[in-house]
């Protein structure tokens, strides 16, 4: 659904960065694929997801097959426990050809090679006028039968010349094909039924990879469909000479990630030397400088929490407001203090970005920064509403200013996609994925809670365990001084806007950031979370304010901390490919 609305494909690639390393790059039978790695038919026989799956790492996929009637009643895929494996019904569900078509027209052009397969069923009469129709949504035809020399050539004039590519089965392959000249490229698919295991079947796949390039068939491509359920299985069919693998069954057990590990795994084989980005220290010295001041914050916020400017715009003294209410004060730091604890720990996350990943080219780290850092430098705006702008914030803001434009002019090279030592499905990597899934909660927990707290900030400001804490209404607070509230609602604005940036780098972080042997991003986060939780929990209990439906959103996200930290912590300190 989100692939066919407007947008929805870039929506997509920023949620996965799926997209393939230009590296990847290969032209085979006149066409230009993005990456090796493209989807069988198997995946998708009623079409209904063509749009999502062209924008999850594939370089091609494969359409059908198409038959005669629709094949739908009871022949659905299913798991078998017992062998771990997808077992695909034979014959395929279809929609049939009429549906299939109108379908076909429908969709969008999605940008990559598309190869239409047809069922053997249909004979060479009913071949000559459904080709022509099918030709238009197509860049390649796949038949699932032998046909003469005579009839390829005219199923050829039918496709405006557009390749034709023969599907056999690992187990059959007949000795009619060693008779064709006019085939463009061979599909070699795994062996159909139960006969097998899964690592049967991809030694079967081998062995005929093997046969047919010992055979005369090394001059056209040859493809292979399954055999691949992690990343070194891909590597090492690749590595026999398959010039194409189509994934399967595996695809579905692996997870939607594979195409991309499969992608990151062939950059990491190919061991190039990546060309260091030396802006990258502008975008460090912006979190370095946003550390500082969280820094000189904090210590305020121990202190005397009340500054000269704050007393200035007030119209009282700190001594004053304490004499009335020190409930006041005590408020005001527990604002300021997690406001300071979220200001460090944006600053730690932008220079570990900066030094580990930017300098290193590598974009997504680049794309992170930019993010959070506009979406702080537009909370500024917040504390226009609230009829009180200290000096100190728009200072900082001009002083961090042409960091973060230096950074953006001189890291432009920044490009490169991330590589992955992952080459398995171990158990390491199934644990990563419930800590990332803990981390991603995380970001968006934070991204609602800067939100919801902006909101509140502008509108009324305290929640009710404020108003208990404090132990005035905000009619009372007005009587006493009509600044007082600007002055606490200029506060949450300011907390609300990190907590939002910071959020956002959290949960790019979680979504771009989770590569095998990656040990900066673990540590990023594990150094990145301490300040942010330690005054955000610690403070409440320094003045008192411990409320436990208050606290309760802290404990929850430092819950999730802990157990996505614990969960991530082996898969990124495991260096070896594996």
């Amino acid at each position: 659904m989100i692939a066919s609305l407007p947008g929805g494909p870039k929506f997509i690639e920023i949620l996965g960065h799926m997209a393939p390393s230009p590296l990847l790059q290969k032209k085979i039978l006149g066409l230009t694929f993005s990456s090796p790695v493209g989807l069988s038919g198997k995946i998708d026989p009623l079409l209904t997801g063509s749009a999502a799956f062209s924008n999850l790492g594939f370089g091609f996929i494969e359409k059908g097959p198409i038959s005669r009637l629709p094949n739908e009643a009871g022949k659905y895929a299913r798991f078998s426990k017992q062998r771990d494996e997808i077992m695909f019904p034979n014959p395929l569900e279809s929609l049939g050809m009429e549906k299939t078509i109108r379908k076909l027209e429908k969709f969008k052009p999605l940008n990559k090679p598309i190869f239409i397969r047809i069922s053997s069923e249909f004979s060479v009469e009913e071949l000559h006028s459904l080709l022509p129709s099918l030709s238009p949504y197509g860049d390649a035809i796949v038949l699932e039968k032998i046909f003469d020399r005579e009839e390829l050539i005219v199923f050829k004039d039918l496709i405006a010349d557009k390749p034709i590519l023969l599907s056999v089965q690992a187990n059959q392959l007949f000795e009619e094909i060693f008779h064709l000249s006019r085939i463009d490229g061979i599909i070699l698919e795994e062996r159909a039924g139960n006969e097998l295991t899964f690592s049967d079947k991809q030694k079967e796949l081998i062995q005929s990879l093997r046969f047919l390039k010992s055979n005369g068939f090394d001059k056209i491509p040859i493809i292979l469909s399954g055999g691949v359920l992690e990343p070194e299985d891909a590597l090492e069919l690749y590595a026999e000479g398959a010039d194409l693998i189509m994934l399967s069954g595996g695809y579905v057990l692996s997870g939607p990630g594979l195409p991309k590990r499969i992608n990151e795994a062939f950059v990491d084989q190919m061991d190039t030397e990546r060309e260091l980005v030396s802006g990258w220290i502008w975008y460090w010295l912006f979190g370095l400088f946003i550390t500082i001041g969280g820094i000189l914050a904090l210590l305020f916020s121990m202190t005397t929490v009340i500054l000269p400017n704050d007393e200035a715009f007030l119209g009282f003294s700190r001594e004053e407001l304490m004499t009335i209410n020190p409930n006041f004060i005590y408020f005001m730091a527990h604002d300021r203090m997690t406001l300071a604890g979220t200001m460090v720990s944006g600053g730690i996350l932008y220079m570990q970005l900066a030094r580990h990943g930017v300098k290193y080219g590598i974009h997504w780290a680049r794309k992170a920064i930019n993010i959070g850092a506009v979406v702080g430098f537009l909370g500024i705006l917040l504390f226009f509403g609230f009829g009180y702008f200290d000096w100190l914030h728009g200072l900082f803001w001009v002083i961090l200013f042409p960091f973060y434009i230096n950074g953006v002019r001189k890291t432009k090279k920044s490009i490169q996609t991330p590589i992955s030592k992952n080459r398995t499905n171990h158990p390491s990597w199934k644990k990563s994925l419930w800590g990332q899934l803990c981390f991603v909660v995380l970001g968006f927990a934070f991204i609602i809670g800067g939100v919801l707290i902006s909101m509140i900030g502008a509108t009324n400001v305290f929640v009710p365990t404020d108003l208990g804490f404090i132990c005035m209404t905000p009619g009372q607070m007005n009587d006493l001084n009509s600044r007082l509230i600007p002055l606490i609602a200029h506060d949450r604005a300011g907390f609300g806007s990190a907590l939002l940036s910071v959020g956002l780098l959290v949960i790019m972080i979680a979504l771009w950031g989770f590569h095998q042997g990656e040990k900066w991003v673990w540590n990023s986060l594990l150094i990145g979370g301490v300040p942010a939780f330690g005054s955000g929990i610690i403070t409440h209990f320094v003045i008192g304010y411990t409320t436990f439906i208050h606290l309760l959103p802290a404990y929850f996200a430092l819950f999730l901390f802990v157990i996505g930290l614990t969960l991530s912590r082996q898969f990124f300190y495991q260096t070896d490919r594996k």
